[in-house]
């Protein structure tokens, strides 16, 4: 069952820093940020074990319930059982990922969002905690 905050009131410029524990089995998790489920800006999901290709990131956005072309990242910081540390900002056209071992992933912000409100977190992962400032 996913977690959902509503109200998060993340504008450009801001950084949400996430703790999270992921589970000793997991097969993925993912970390939604926009203004519903139904428009996500920023889709983030380690994949350990996807089909075409194996460990992979997949970031992608959602408009009106349809998703958009994904990217794919092979550097994989990511363990089974193990603690992580993200760092998401919002910039006015990106968003920047700075992931466990301190390299980045930038994405394109396709919904042209300044404000977040809306944040989920799904799979097999357990969030320790977030801020944003």
């Amino acid at each position: 069952m996913a977690l959902e905050i509503h109200n998060v009131g993340m504008k450009v410029g801001d950084t949400l820093k996430i703790k999270g524990k992921i589970s000793d089995d997991a097969n993925r998790f993912s970390l939604n940020l926009g203004n519903n489920s139904e428009n996500i800006a920023l889709h983030f999901n380690p994949r350990f074990d996807d089909t075409a290709d194996g460990a992979v990131i997949v970031c992608n956005s959602k408009c009106d319930n349809c998703w958009d072309s994904e990217q794919r990242e092979s550097n994989f910081p990511f363990a089974r059982g193990e603690k992580f540390k993200l760092h998401i900002t919002l910039k006015e056209d990106t968003f920047e990922v700075v992931l466990p071992n301190d390299s980045t992933i930038e994405f394109p912000n396709r919904l042209s969002l300044d404000t977040i409100n809306f944040l989920s977190v799904d799979g097999d992962v357990k969030l320790v905690s977030f801020g944003c400032k």
